[in-house]
C-alpha cells in the first residue's frame, strides 16, 4: 500500500483521477481489441447524440455535464475525423446543430456490442457492497447543493 491509498478520503480526488486514467486506458485497449479506433474522452458526445439525435453545442455540454470550451474541444475533434457534422439553425443563425454523420451512426453500430461487454465489466467492478455508481451520485448530488469549496469555507469560518 502506498502513502496515497494509506491517507484515505484527504486523496480522494487524487484515487479518482488514478481510477479514471486506468478506466480509460484499459477502455482503449478493449476499442482496440475490437478493431475500432475510438477514443473513450469521445463516448459521452457520441452516446448523447445517438440517443438525442440532434443537440445544440449549449445542450450537448449541458448533457455530457461538461464546459462549454471542454464540449467545444471535443466537437472539433470528432467533426474533423467526420463522426459528426454541424450545421446552422434555421431558427437561430448563432447556434450550431450537432449530428452524427454516417460514419458516426457506422461507429456506433460497431459499439454497441462493445458498450455491452464494458457495462457488464463495469457492474461487476462497482456492484460490490459498498456499491461505487451510488456513492459517486450521492457526492455528486451533495456537491451540486454545495460545493466542495463552500463547504470548506463554511467550516474555515
Amino acid at each position: 500500500m502506498n502513502i496515497i491509498d494509506e491517507i484515505g478520503v484527504l486523496a480522494l480526488s487524487t484515487r479518482l483521477q488514478r481510477l479514471s486514467e486506468q478506466l480509460r486506458k484499459d477502455g482503449a485497449l478493449v476499442y482496440k481489441s475490437f478493431d475500432i479506433d475510438f477514443e473513450p474522452k469521445w463516448f459521452p458526445v457520441i452516446y448523447t447524440l445517438h440517443i438525442k439525435e440532434m443537440l445544440s453545442v449549449v445542450e450537448i455540454a449541458n448533457e455530457i455535464g461538461y464546459t462549454h470550451p471542454s464540449t467545444i474541444s471535443l466537437l472539433k475533434e470528432l467533426e474533423k475525423l467526420k463522426i459528426i457534422s454541424s450545421k446552422k439553425d434555421k431558427l437561430d443563425e448563432r447556434k450550431r446543430l450537432i449530428v452524427l454523420t454516417t460514419k458516426g451512426k457506422e461507429l456506433v453500430v460497431k459499439m454497441q456490442p462493445v458498450w455491452n461487454l464494458i457495462r457488464n465489466v463495469l457492474t461487476e467492478i462497482s456492484d460490490n457492497q459498498n456499491n461505487l455508481l451510488k456513492a459517486i451520485e450521492e457526492a455528486e448530488q451533495k456537491l451540486t447543493s454545495q460545493s466542495f469549496f463552500q463547504r470548506a469555507s463554511a467550516l474555515k469560518g
